[in-house]
């Protein structure tokens, strides 16, 4: 299994100053890891670390080559369970970074349902919240078949943070063969999953893995916390069993990237060894 590093390293710098520090630390792959429609300001002016789905995707592909990376996936986590809207980044973001990746040779693009932040999304219940992720996928989806490319279902919301969520939406949408799993070792924790049954559970469709581990003092937020960026420490530091789940999922069929989501150089450089530790490259 092959390790690289999310493309947000330091605060307020642009992409390229990310993925020079990332190959300084020694890594070759990195995700696409933030992303816009159309303009943003603060690319413009230099302190976001981000990327236009509307950019040339050879232009993107060419500035992670000049570092010596390859590209392992394209992240556009969105919000599914809201209204739709203009201002929410949903389904046409989706679609524009398959698009985008599909023309990079990425064949990866993971999304999630995350966090209602509206009043009518925290009162969907349970089957209507599967339906309306769902239904929002579709689009992508059938465009993914068609362009080589596979969404990845990461856990990171209250649907996806549970075995029975995440199959729930993968049973809706019919389990076609390019729709996959992103496994995120904290994000899955921190929702009240085990890490460990999940990889087992999916392990012919995970396809990608974000590593995180998490400290014991977390343990307070667990179930009632969707999700979270980064690892504030290093893997093998926390209360997750990262090691469990390598074990697991090192000879998976469909997986051969690997993220680190962890914060800190020191940490990242610790977490890269842990995995190597265990047989990772």
């Amino acid at each position: 299994m092959k390790v690289g590093c999310f493309a947000i390293v330091d605060p307020f710098q642009l992409i390229e100053h990310q993925l020079e520090r990332i190959r300084d630390m020694g890594f070759r792959y990195a995700d696409v890891t933030d992303n816009h429609s159309g303009g943003l300001l603060g690319r413009e002016f230099g302190f976001a670390s981000t990327v236009s789905l509307d950019d040339n995707p050879l232009d993107i592909k060419h500035m992670f080559d000049r570092y010596g990376l390859t590209i392992t996936s394209f992240c556009a986590h969105a919000n599914l369970l809201d209204p739709s809207s203009p201002a929410r980044y949903a389904t046409n973001e989706i679609m524009k970074a398959v698009r985008q990746a599909a023309a990079m040779g990425v064949k990866h693009v993971i999304t999630t349902e995350g966090d209602p932040k509206s009043a009518w999304g925290h009162n969907l219940n349970h089957p209507q919240k599967v339906f309306i992720v769902a239904e929002k996928l579709y689009e992508p989806l059938r465009l993914a078949g068609d362009l080589g490319v596979s969404i990845l279902l990461e856990p990171h919301g209250e649907l996806t943070d549970s075995i029975e969520g995440l199959q729930a939406i993968i049973d809706m949408l019919g389990a076609p063969p390019h729709l996959g799993v992103n496994l995120d070792t904290g994000n899955s924790w921190l929702g009240g999953a085990d890490p460990v049954e999940m990889a087992r559970v999916f392990k012919d469709k995970i396809m990608h893995v974000h590593w995180k581990d998490l400290p014991a003092d977390w343990g307070a937020k667990r179930g009632t916390m969707y999700g979270c960026g980064f690892g504030p420490i290093a893997l093998g530091e926390g209360v997750i069993d990262i090691a469990g789940v390598y074990d697991v999922l090192k000879d998976a069929p469909l997986l051969e990237y690997s993220t680190l989501e962890v914060g800190g150089e020191d940490n990242m450089r610790k977490s890269y060894a842990y995995l190597k530790s265990l047989g990772a490259e």
